[in-house]
């Protein structure tokens, strides 16, 4: 077994890799970029060694600084974790030419499953279900147009060397062909240095299922089950989940023997994963790729099968056989696990970067009821870049079934407190309570059929208003209560503010709702009264503590309160609630009080988001008409296209080429 490896990642992964590493007593050496000085993976390692920029291509993707960290270090082999050179044959020929492990396939299996060109002729060699398509690299967009065409509408435009729902783009139509191809050719080449693309037919109805499999270097492989990704945005998953609620035992053993026929045609010796689409109609199966590198997502399957996939990748890698057979492979239980990114679901998903003013993740626990689980590379304090993907923590449970799992986590996000940056909780707890979702029945089209002009709070109406406002109650009293309890001034709550007050909501568009509320201090909380009912809440809570869990009448909650000076927003189940508590005169007062127009900002293209401007697409004095692209920018390794929303004339270009923009920076003037 090895002494010493290297991981050659960051994040989420690089924790994740260093933990089992200490578990098998192994010593770790990390890598970082400049960006990355301060981060949680390098704190975690025995060694760390900088290997340049903030730049993936000037440190992260660089072979022959991370080849000298080896040596440098004396790490014996090198786990490259996902993304980056994970899936890259020249860096795994590279160590092995240096005598460094390489905690992964072989070289020639990375280059024949890495590329999906020629994967999928493979996938045909060994009797692999596959789709139709376009199977050679295509050299401009106007040829992806004619070869689109001739497969028929819709298709999907890939990278050869494509993962993480990079490179990838779906065309309904000549227009979106031609954009498409161009976007996916320049995210390859910037994520890849690899910048082939082909087209294949979109299977309509489509569901995403993987194949987990294991290889050794003795012959052996098994399949792990499969794993659902069907929950996508932008071909991005969001939620990953073991077993799939659709796949019953004959498809799961014939899509199981499929993937380990392909992976015994190359030799595959590591964990990897062969991905199928399949037809929500007719439940065919078709291979999609190949990836011969470890996934996001694999701490689904190792709950439902007990094994640790990084300990056996580390092994296989040592020269050990598998530890099991085909026939030691179980399911146990359900496991489900939402991806946490760095994103404003209210602002169209657009990344969102900065400090972690506050990170509390819920607890990791295992009890009778089942386990959660977070895995994540940040920490209290630390800072999420624009250099690099959006992902913050991955948060995995698991329970005897489908339902126990689904309401775990979703007591797990109401428990995970973010502040300083918007992160997508919000929208994975409406999905958790989405009748499709939970129904099991779905494909990867859901996010954008069921949320078309996006996400609000509106789209999760809470269904327990009364428990806002009994907590705001709740929280108000106990400020008001220490407010009035400082030595030397006046005693008691009531003799300052009296027990009777207005809990005013704030709704969008100005609108308020006035709530009339009693509350006084009973023993382990406060008794409110609201609308006519009594509402007995006990809680453990602290003055200015995020997390507020407690009994509301005897049944069990826990929601995030945030307190701004004379405002309180709550946080429960998807829906966000802000609150205003006043004298029943002040509410009067405040109703009518005009609300004051936002700017007119219709004149000016804004930037989203922090990021990269990579393209400015018009010039000063062009008419441009609406849907026409006006600017690209590159943010956490994606391309985000700007287009015109209406009818304009350019007046004015704000900023150039290459430059970095901040969060609503002026792009462009118009007339």
């Amino acid at each position: 077994m090895f002494k010493k490896i290297l991981i050659a990642n960051r994040g989420e992964i690089a924790c994740r890799v260093i933990k089992t590493a200490r578990k098998m007593g192994i010593a770790t050496v990390a890598v970082y970029s400049e960006a990355d000085r301060d981060a949680l993976h390098v704190d975690m390692a025995d060694e760390a060694v900088c290997i340049g920029p903030a730049a993936s291509k000037e440190s992260y993707l660089v072979m022959d600084k991370i080849i000298a960290a080896c040596k440098q270090t004396g790490a014996e082999a090198v786990h490259p974790g996902y993304g980056f050179l994970s899936e890259n044959a020249e860096f795994s020929r590279r160590l092995e030419e240096e005598g460094i492990k390489f905690i992964g396939p072989k070289h020639y299996s990375v280059a024949k499953m890495g590329d999906k060109i020629e994967s999928k002729k493979l996938a045909i060699v060994a009797k692999v279900n596959t789709i139709p398509g376009h199977n050679e690299a295509i050299a401009g967009p106007d040829e992806a147009v004619e070869i689109a065409k001739k497969i028929g509408y819709p298709v999907m435009i890939k990278a050869s060397a494509g993962g993480g729902g990079k490179g990838l783009r779906v065309a309904y139509n000549d227009a979106e062909a031609h954009e498409g191809f161009s976007s996916c050719v320049n995210e390859a080449r910037n994520s890849f240095g690899d910048d082939r693309v082909f087209i294949e037919k979109y299977v309509l109805e489509p569901r995403h299922i993987e194949i987990q499999v294991l290889g050794d270097s003795h012959g052996n492989y098994v399949y792990l089950n499969e794993r659902d990704c069907s929950i996508q945005r932008r071909h991005q998953k969001v939620i990953e989940e073991a077993p799939s609620p659709f796949v019953d035992p004959e498809m799961r053993k014939a899509m199981g023997e499929q993937a380990v026929a392909l992976a015994r045609a190359v030799n595959y010796e590591s964990a990897g994963t062969v991905e199928f689409v399949v037809s929500g109609a007719t439940k065919e199966f078709y291979f999609l790729e190949m990836n011969t590198r470890l996934q996001v997502e694999h701490p689904v399957t190792e709950l439902i099968t007990g094994l640790d996939l990084v300990e056996q990748m580390i092994r296989v890698a040592a020269g050990e056989k598998l530890p099991l057979t085909q026939a030691d492979v179980k399911i146990n239980g359900w496991s489900m696990e939402c991806r946490i990114n760095a994103e404003d679901p209210f602002r169209g998903f657009l990344p969102s970067t900065g400090r972690l003013v506050k990170f509390l993740p819920p607890a990791e626990s295992t009890d009778a009821e089942g386990t959660t689980r977070v895995d994540t590379g940040v920490y209290d304090g630390g800072e999420i870049s624009m250099f690099y993907d959006s992902m913050i923590a991955k948060l995995i449970v698991h329970a005897k079934d489908r339902n126990a799992a689904i309401a775990r986590m979703r007591d797990a996000l109401n428990a995970f407190v973010i502040h300083g940056i918007s992160s997508n909780i919000p929208f994975q707890a409406a999905l958790m309570q989405h009748p499709r979702f939970q129904s099991g029945i779905f494909d990867t089209s859901f996010i954008a059929k069921e949320y078309p002009k996006g996400f609000d709070t509106s789209m999760v109406p809470h269904d327990d208003p009364a428990l806002l406002v009994s907590v705001v109650a709740y929280v108000y009293r106990a400020f008001t209560d220490r407010s009035a309890s400082i030595t030397g001034q006046l005693q008691g709550h009531e003799r300052i503010v009296g027990d009777q007050w207005m809990v005013v909501r704030l709704r969008g568009g100005g609108q308020k709702e006035n709530h009339p509320v009693t509350a006084r201090r009973i023993p382990g909380g406060y008794y409110v009264e609201y609308n006519g009912k009594s509402y007995e809440i006990l809680s453990g809570w602290k003055l200015g503590e995020s997390l507020f869990s407690g009994t509301c009448n005897g049944e069990s909650f826990t929601l995030q309160v945030a307190r701004f000076k004379t405002r309180y927003s709550l946080y429960h189940w998807g829906s966000r609630a802000d609150f205003m508590v006043m004298s029943a005169r002040a509410a009067e007062m405040l109703a009518l009080m005009p609300d004051k127009p936002a700017p007119d900002l219709s004149k000016f293209l804004l930037s989203p988001m922090p990021g990269l401007l990579r393209e400015i697409a018009v010039e000063v004095g062009r008419e441009v008409k609406a849907g026409e692209k006006l600017a690209v920018i590159e943010a956490m390794k994606m391309e985000n296209i700007l287009k015109a929303e209406q009818d304009c004339k350019v007046k004015k270009i704000s900023v150039a080429v290459g430059e970095s923009l901040s969060v609503d920076q002026v792009i462009i003037e118009f007339e």
